[in-house]
């Protein structure tokens, strides 16, 4: 799966998130420092909608299974 980061200009350096992913958002002085930001951003986003569904889920019957996405 790949997902599309999207960097704007702007005076006080670059916005940065990712179109899939609600929350994956940052911003940094410079491009690499906004695309470096980004990936910590897209982790702790992933890692507390994990944790937040794991809480939800305590007490019911699930069951888990990892699985791969073609990009379109």
């Amino acid at each position: 799966m790949e997902l599309t980061a999207v960097y704007i200009q702007v005076p006080e350096g670059y916005i940065a998130f990712v179109e899939e992913l609600p929350g994956a958002n940052t911003q940094g002085a410079t491009l690499d420092e906004a695309r470096e930001n980004l990936k910590e951003a897209v982790q702790l986003v992933l890692e507390a909608n994990r944790e937040l569904t794991e809480r939800s889920l305590v007490g019911q019957r699930v069951s888990k299974e990892r699985f791969t996405v073609a990009a379109a």
